[in-house]
C-alpha cells in the first residue's frame, strides 16, 4: 500500500506537543500510575481521540487509555491493537523538555545548545549515517527527549486521524492501549484485556528504521539478603562478620569478563546488581538475571548462588537468603505459535519502502508482558534513540514510516482475512 499523504508536518508537532509533557515515572512509588503527571499526557490523547470522533477514548483511573476504530470492512477480521507507553525513563531528567528541530541533516556533529558538552557525535550513532537530508529532533542537552515513547505514541495517534478520516480504507476493528509505567517494569500490570478485547497487537516502541522485534531476553529480579554478625568494632576481632563486607565479596566474585552488561552482547546474558544497601547486621544486593532462553536463565541463576555459597563458606556465623523471582519472558515462544503476526509485520514495513530488519531485544516490552497474557505482540519501530539519556533523538521522517507500517498492518490483516 502508498501512503495517502504527507504526514511530515503534523507528526512534527504532534511529537513536539507530547515531548513537551513531563511524564516521567517513578520506580520508588507504589500507586498507578506512578506519577500523577502522566496522566496529563493521558487527558491529552483522549481528548484528541474523541476530537476524531472515536467515541469510546478514555483514561482509567489507572492512567490506561483505551480506544477502538470501528471496522471498515465486512470482512471477519482479526482485531490488532496498537500500544506505546506515555511514561519516560526516570535515568534522566525529564522537566522542561525543549525539542529542538535540526532540519536538513548533513552528518555533522549536533552540540545541543543549553549543555554544549552534550554532543551526538555521527561517529558515536551509527544511525545518523542513514539520516542524511532528514530532520532530526532532539533535546536542549539538560534533558532526555522523550521519543522513547512519545515518538510511538504520536505515531499510533497519527495512523489513528488517517483511519478515521479515510473510510475507504478497508480494515478490520483496531485497538489502542497507551500504558504508564513501563519503564519501571509496570507497564501493564493493570491492563484490562478484556476491556481491550484485542486478538493480536503491535507495540509501536523500536529503535532502528525498518526494525521488527520478535525475541526479547527472558528475565528474572533476584533479592540476596546477608545476615552477619554485628558486635562493637572496639571489640570486634574474632567476632565481627560485616554483612557490607560480605556483599561487596559477593560482587567481586562475580565474572569481569563475561556475564555482564558491560562485557556481553547479541544472544549472550549476563547477571547484573541494580542495587546495595545494608548495615554491618544485615545488608541486601538487588539484581537483574538476563538470556534468551528459559534454560540459560535457570543456569544463571544456579551460578549466582553457588558463588553466593562459596563466599559465605568464610563466614560461618553469617546466612543468606536468595529469591529470584520471574519478571518477563521471551515472547518469541508466544509469537512463534503465530507466525502471520511477525509475517504481516515485515510486509507492512517492506510496503512502506524499506528494509525489514527482524532481529531480536537485549531488553524487555510491553509486548513480553502481553504475549504472556494472551495477546501476542511483536515490536515494530517508532524510529526512537539514544533513549534514557539527554542524547536521545529521533527524525521525522522515520516517523512518518512508521505510521505508514501502523496503517500497511491494519491493511494486511483486513486483506488476508
Amino acid at each position: 500500500m502508498s501512503i495517502y499523504e504527507n504526514f511530515n508536518n503534523s507528526i512534527e508537532a504532534r511529537f513536539i506537543k507530547y515531548a513537551k509533557i513531563d511524564t516521567q515515572s517513578d520506580p520508588d512509588s507504589a500507586s498507578c500510575p506512578s506519577t500523577l503527571k502522566q496522566k496529563n499526557l493521558g487527558t491529552v490523547l483522549v481528548q484528541e481521540l474523541l476530537e476524531m470522533g472515536i467515541t469510546d477514548a478514555h483514561m482509567d483511573e489507572n492512567g490506561y487509555v483505551y480506544a477502538t476504530i470501528p471496522a471498515t470492512s465486512k470482512k471477519n477480521v482479526p482485531v490488532i491493537c496498537f500500544c506505546s507507553h506515555m511514561d519516560t525513563s526516570p535515568d534522566c531528567s525529564g522537566e522542561n523538555v525543549k525539542p529542538i528541530i535540526h532540519t536538513n541533516y548533513q552528518g555533522e556533529d549536533l552540540i545541543l545548545p543549553d549543555d554544549q558538552s552534550i554532543i551526538i557525535k555521527l561517529e558515536e550513532h551509527k544511525d545518523l549515517k542513514d539520516q542524511l537530508g532528514n530532520d532530526i529532533i532532539t533535546a536542549s542537552g539538560t534533558t532526555l527527549l522523550g521519543a522513547d515513547n512519545k515518538a510511538g505514541v504520536a505515531e499510533i495517534m497519527e495512523a489513528a486521524n488517517f483511519l478515521v478520516k479515510n473510510p475507504e480504507v478497508k480494515h478490520g476493528t483496531i485497538k489502542i492501549l497507551f500504558t504508564p509505567d513501563e519503564e519501571i517494569g509496570r507497564g501493564v500490570d493493570k491492563a484490562d484485556l478484556k476491556k481491550l478485547a484485542a486478538d493480536f497487537a503491535y507495540t509501536i516502541d523500536g529503535e532502528t528504521l525498518g526494525s521488527i522485534e520478535d525475541e526479547t531476553f527472558s528475565a528474572d529480579g533476584a533479592t540476596l539478603v546477608v545476615n552477619g554478625v554485628s558486635t562493637h568494632p572496639g571489640f570486634a576481632k574474632g567476632k565481627m562478620e560485616s554483612a557490607i563486607k560480605i556483599l561487596a565479596e559477593i560482587l567481586d566474585s562475580l565474572p569481569k569478563d563475561h556475564l555482564s552488561p558491560e562485557t556481553t552482547h547479541k544472544k549472550e546474558g549476563f547477571i547484573h546488581p541494580v542495587g546495595i544497601k545494608g548495615q554491618v547486621e544485615q545488608g541486601e544486593a538487588q539484581f537483574i538475571i538476563r538470556d534468551f532462553t528459559d534454560e540459560k536463565l535457570a543456569e544463571h541463576g544456579r551460578f549466582l548462588e553457588e558463588t553466593i555459597k562459596k563466599v559465605m563458606i568464610k563466614y560461618p556465623g553469617s546466612t543468606y537468603q536468595l529469591n529470584i523471582k520471574a519478571q518477563y519472558r521471551n515472547m518469541k515462544q508466544i509469537l512463534d505459535q503465530h507466525p502471520k503476526i511477525v509475517q504481516y509485520g515485515i510486509e507492512a514495513i517492506e510496503r512502506a519502502g524499506i528494509v525489514a530488519k527482524p532481529q531480536s531485544i537485549r531488553g524487555g516490552t510491553d509486548g513480553s508482558r502481553l504475549s504472556y497474557m494472551g495477546l501476542p505482540c511483536p515490536n515494530i519501530f517508532a524510529g526512537e534513540h539514544a533513549f534514557h539519556s539527554k542524547q536521545e533523538w529521533v527524525s521525522v521522517q522515520d516517523m512518518e514510516k512508521a505510521i505508514q507500517t501502523i496503517i500497511n498492518i491494519a491493511c494486511i490483516w483486513e486483506e488476508n482475512s
